[in-house]
């Protein structure tokens, strides 16, 4: 079946583009020009992945992302941007992004991300061990809960990723490189940026056990003690 993807794009001549491009790559694609007709069609079908533009008429696409993200907590989101500014970068990860490309930007980049993203989602749909008991949590990584006694949370698809791979690597210390490679699909130092964002999120999440930690080992890495 065809991956049904979501772009959100304004800009007439950039969406026409990449929407030809996408539908020659085999994509099932969805465009809208603004963000309240994109939260309709996201109320209404079901999505492999969303392509947001941040300057959007009507609704932002941060705005649009935390809409998504209330009713869908694990579709991948990437952000298309013209803004360069760390601050805004960093702002789209926190609320749920899980990818960013600054404008302009190349058609084989984008569809890179893209393939990145539904191969780890075709990968975790492969029959595997899925939850997962750690101090005072449980972890459902099939439906992303993290639950202690009454209090469940939802965590966005990236969140899990990381988790399950803490989980599935305890008590060793684990490459920075590594887990950029492994979950991020490359190496940089922004996207270095993105995984210490989401790093703070589970140890807020996992916060009311003293016992699990996930120590800074500098200038390495990471190692998940439980």
């Amino acid at each position: 079946m065809k991956a049904h993807l979501l772009y959100v794009e304004d800009d007439e001549s950039l969406s026409f583009v990449t929407r030809d491009n996408l539908l020659l790559q085999g994509y099932e694609i969805t465009h809208c020009i603004n963000g309240r007709e994109a939260l309709e069609k996201i109320q209404q079908n079901s999505f492999d992945l969303c392509i947001l533009d941040i300057m959007l008429p009507e609704m932002d696409g941060f705005t649009l992302a935390q809409e998504i993200r209330a009713s869908n907590p694990h579709v991948p989101i990437i952000f298309l941007t013209a803004k360069s500014l760390k601050e805004d970068k960093l702002h789209g990860l926190k609320i749920g992004g899980d990818d960013y490309i600054t404008k302009p930007f190349s058609i084989e980049e984008l569809i890179l991300k893209i393939e990145i993203f539904l191969r780890r989602r075709s990968i975790h749909q492969a029959p595997s061990p899925t939850s997962y008991r750690l101090g005072k949590y449980e972890f459902d990584y099939e439906n992303l809960q993290l639950t202690t006694g009454s209090d469940s949370r939802t965590l966005t698809q990236k969140e899990a990723d990381l988790l399950r791979f803490f989980l599935d690597n305890p008590n060793q210390v684990i490459k920075r490189s590594t887990i950029l490679e492994q979950l991020w699909g490359e190496d940089d130092y922004f996207l270095g940026r993105s995984l210490d964002v989401f790093i703070s999120r589970l140890r807020k999440y996992l916060k009311q056990d003293d016992s699990l930690k996930i120590e800074n080992i500098h200038g390495v890495g990471f190692k998940f003690k439980y």
